[in-house]
């Protein structure tokens, strides 16, 4: 068999995306702008519409547009993974089939919740969503939430299903993994849904995460995986060090009240939820904070919607080009107090004007010289 054969079907930082709310409504701006960061900061797949997309307190429509938005914005630079769990069986298999049509890589599809069913009923709702749909299926186990546990016979046994390509193991029981892996042949998919264990999880024979830490630090999440990976366990042991305090405080509130927190510190989106979440208490805040600046995050002093209006940061950045003045993603958005999505959309609306403009190193810009109509 060859090592391409071998290859699981999904690895890496993969990171369960919140869904943005302004005024009650999805932030579909928002959510651009941090899908947008993620792809920009090397992560290896999106997950929309998961437990940390607040996916309880979404309509149907909601969900679907959810996932449909994110597909579309990913244009394939990295694989969509869009959740479509439910305690209906027939309410799952309707959301795997619309997952497919709109173009996603996969489903995520959690062990229903609530009614708990004993092993053979979770086996047969999966296996239902196996036949209903030709999409490939990764399980998520989550007994912290779900109150039923899926027992490594019953993963075994799902595993066989043509379309059942990985487990998101979100219990954190290192154990579990070598004894699924001496179970089941083929290049089966093993990822973590939880980030403080993705280190021993990776030793273990894991190969990636689904991670809500990577929202707020993708960058730093990328790299300790990638030290994982390549075995440089004591540079992977650093970035560890790095996160730990970030990886536990994004859960010492109701998730994904942090994580929104978090955002809306870094000026990407607010520290909206629905309820029955509320919105990070004030005495988790400064927890949130502290861990953030130990991660190497710069925390904006202004919440996200004062940064300066999409199209003012457009036109700074056809002016500076216009001007033969290089543009430096990061440094631009910093001065301007802008997004870096923002500074993007200048670069991208000068290329629809035809602008010669060329990449001169990561993520810095400059017009090649030429005559060019200003508007």
């Amino acid at each position: 068999m060859t090592d391409t054969a071998l290859r699981p079907a999904f690895s890496g930082v993969i990171t369960a995306l919140v869904t943005p709310f302004k005024n009650g409504e999805v932030d579909y701006d928002a959510f651009a702008k941090h899908i947008e960061r993620q792809i920009v900061a090397g992560v290896h797949g999106l997950v929309p519409v998961g437990t940390t997309g607040e996916t309880s307190t979404l309509s149907l429509d909601e969900h679907r547009e959810v996932v449909r938005f994110c597909v579309e914005k990913a244009a394939g630079r990295v694989k969509v993974i869009a959740g479509a769990g439910s305690n209906n069986t027939s309410e799952a298999v309707e959301l795997a089939q619309h997952a497919k049509a709109v173009g996603a890589d996969a489903v995520l599809v959690v062990a229903p919740y609530y009614n708990k069913p004993s092993q053979e009923g979770l086996y047969q709702h999966f296996k239902a969503i196996n036949d209903s749909v030709q999409i490939p299926v990764m399980l998520y186990n989550v007994p912290g939430r779900t109150v039923v546990d899926m027992s490594n016979d019953t993963v075994v046994r799902l595993a066989k299903l043509p379309n059942v390509v990985g487990i998101k193991d979100a219990t954190g029981d290192l154990e579990r993994i070598s004894q699924m892996r001496i179970e089941i042949e083929g290049n089966f998919s093993y990822i973590s849904g939880d980030d403080p264990t993705l280190l021993g999880y990776m030793a273990h024979g894991g190969h990636g995460v689904i991670s809500v830490t990577s929202n707020v630090a993708p960058d730093a999440m990328v790299a300790l995986y990638s030290a994982a990976q390549q075995g440089a366990f004591e540079t992977a042991r650093q970035w560890q060090d790095k996160l730990i305090k970030l990886h536990k405080v994004l859960f010492a509130d109701s998730s994904p009240s942090p994580t929104k927190y978090a955002l809306s510190r870094l000026g990407i989106c607010t520290d909206e939820v629905r309820l029955p979440i509320t919105p990070c208490s004030e005495a988790v805040r400064p927890l949130v904070d502290d861990a953030m600046t130990r991660a190497g995050l710069e925390l904006s002093t202004q919440e996200s919607g004062t940064l300066r209006p999409r199209d003012e940061v457009i036109d700074y950045v056809l002016e500076q080009l216009l001007a033969g003045k290089v543009i430096d993603v990061a440094d631009v958005a910093r001065e301007l107090h802008a997004d870096t999505y923002d500074v993007r959309g200048g670069i991208d609306r000068a290329r629809a004007r035809n602008w010669n403009v060329q990449n001169i190193g990561k993520l810095k810009f400059q017009l090649k010289p030429g005559v060019y109509q200003g508007n």
